[in-house]
């Protein structure tokens, strides 16, 4: 899904989210960027994160997201 690397970017356009397996042990995303991309999820796929579901495994890397947003799709398709 190109348009997660997209809200990535522009989260924090100054790393490189295709080359890592770990957003969050390299140091891409900390507690505020989740937060933030959680709600620009929210308004760019028209979902609602259940908080339960924000843990560090969901947003580990862009494989982990894409399963992530697609569950999320599949159980609340607009």
């Amino acid at each position: 899904m190109h348009e997660l690397l997209e809200i990535l970017q522009d989260i924090r356009p100054e790393h490189n989210f295709s080359i890592s397996c770990d957003f969050i042990g390299d140091g891409l995303l900390d507690s505020f960027d989740i937060v933030t991309l959680v709600a620009a999820l929210e308004d760019r796929f028209a979902f609602s994160v259940n908080g339960e579901d924000v843990t560090p495994e969901n947003f580990r890397n862009l494989e982990a997201l894409e399963r992530f947003v697609r569950g999320y799709l599949t159980r609340n398709p607009h």
